[in-house]
């Protein structure tokens, strides 16, 4: 595997680490790919919840543009080709896993590397960490789905704010406007996202994993149409071993031992 990144397998959960740190986590080919191998591998193999977090004082700074620089190539770069290449897959990779992928953001988001983490779940952040939406510097648009979150989550004037003049957002302002989940103190940040990981990787994974789909497509559905798809959901989720589970441990006044199954 590439030492890009770093994984480490606790059974029933997988904690992931970008790692070049000499380089603030800047993504390179070679690291999309191995960061794309080893979600995929958590999800082949069974983990119920996965961190992700970065080396170093960053946690990623977007693309390393020393792999776009126009002043080393024949023409302009294919930007379109990377992103369709590269950033989408991982960001659809992303929200398409049937668990919590927990973000622990341990310094500087910039760029890409502030919208991947975006695209995550459940973002902890240290409070000395930030944000900043950095295309606007190098008169590029926000993408790896970051003009879609920011607008989804802040709404049109923050999102154009962010974008348009790419000041950094504290982690702890960034919390208090929802863009995400906490802001810890420093020193904290691992212990409480690894202890979140746990959490969710001994919890009722297939009620957590329609929970994450469900509010992922509230935006778009109509009240109606999504009433109608909770039904389903709490259909299936009420037949599951993890329902009976929890109702019985919850009358027996005990913790519950889900299994993350649907039978």
């Amino acid at each position: 595997m590439s030492d890009t990144i770093l994984v480490e397998d606790h059974g029933n959960w997988v904690e992931i680490t970008l790692n070049r740190p000499d380089r603030l986590n800047s993504f390179t080919d070679e690291m999309h790919l191995a960061l794309r191998a080893a979600l995929e591998s958590a999800r082949d193999n069974g983990a119920r919840a996965v961190l992700l977090t970065g080396s170093g004082r960053g946690f990623c700074a977007g693309q390393d543009l020393g792999d776009r620089d126009p002043s080393k190539m024949d023409g302009p770069p294919d930007l379109g080709h990377t992103i369709a290449t590269f950033y989408n897959p991982l960001i659809r990779l992303i929200r398409s896993l049937e668990f919590p992928v927990i973000c622990a953001v341990n310094g500087v988001a910039a760029g890409a590397g502030a919208n991947i983490a975006l695209a995550c779940d459940i973002v902890l952040a240290t409070k000395s960490a930030k944000f900043i939406q950095s295309f606007a510097k190098v008169g590029l648009i926000p993408d790896a789905g970051g003009s879609w979150s920011l607008t989804h989550l802040l709404g049109e004037a923050r999102a154009k704010g962010l974008a348009l003049t790419a000041q950094p957002l504290m982690a702890q302002q960034a919390a208090d406007w929802g863009l995400i989940w906490r802001a810890v103190e420093d020193g904290k940040l691992m212990e409480e996202a690894r202890e979140l990981a746990v959490q969710f990787a001994n919890g009722p994974t297939l009620g957590l994993g329609m929970t994450k789909e469900l509010i992922q497509q509230a935006a778009t559905n109509s009240f109606d149409d999504h009433i109608e798809l909770e039904a389903k959901a709490q259909k299936m989720c009420g037949e599951s071993a993890d329902y009976a589970e929890g109702v019985t441990a919850f009358l027996q006044k005990r913790k519950p031992e889900f299994t993350g199954t649907k039978e």
